[in-house]
């Protein structure tokens, strides 16, 4: 039990330290990431902790993007969506839950029939 709690612990710590590089940022930073943020997390399946790990990826990538004078568009591209999806790629996603179900389903349905 201990170590669940010094694990949740250690998270919220983490997730706190990780809002604060994003307020951190400059503004355009800020409105990308939040809006990003969103979308990955409506998409987001499992636990979370692939997405927690894209974000602070991101945070690294935004954080140097700033750094070099460059804008939040000119890392991301004018297709932010696109840019998420890329993000995504690797990440488990509810649209890859919902596929495998709908597959399940289906294929469970039909197998007594001739």
């Amino acid at each position: 039990m201990r170590d669940l709690l010094t694990k949740l612990i250690g998270e919220k710590k983490e997730w706190r330290l990780m809002e604060a590089r994003a307020a951190a940022l400059p503004e355009d930073y800020r409105v990308v990431y939040a809006e990003i943020k969103k979308y990955v997390f409506n998409l987001a399946g499992g636990d979370g902790r692939s997405v927690v790990a894209l974000l602070e990826d991101l945070l690294g990538l935004f954080e140097t993007g700033a750094a070099d004078g460059r804008r939040a568009l000119e890392v991301t591209g004018d297709d932010v969506a696109g840019f998420c999806d890329e993000l995504l790629r690797n990440a488990r996603t509810y649209t890859q839950d919902w596929r495998e179900q709908l597959n399940r389903t289906v294929h469970e349905r039909l197998s007594g029939r001739s």
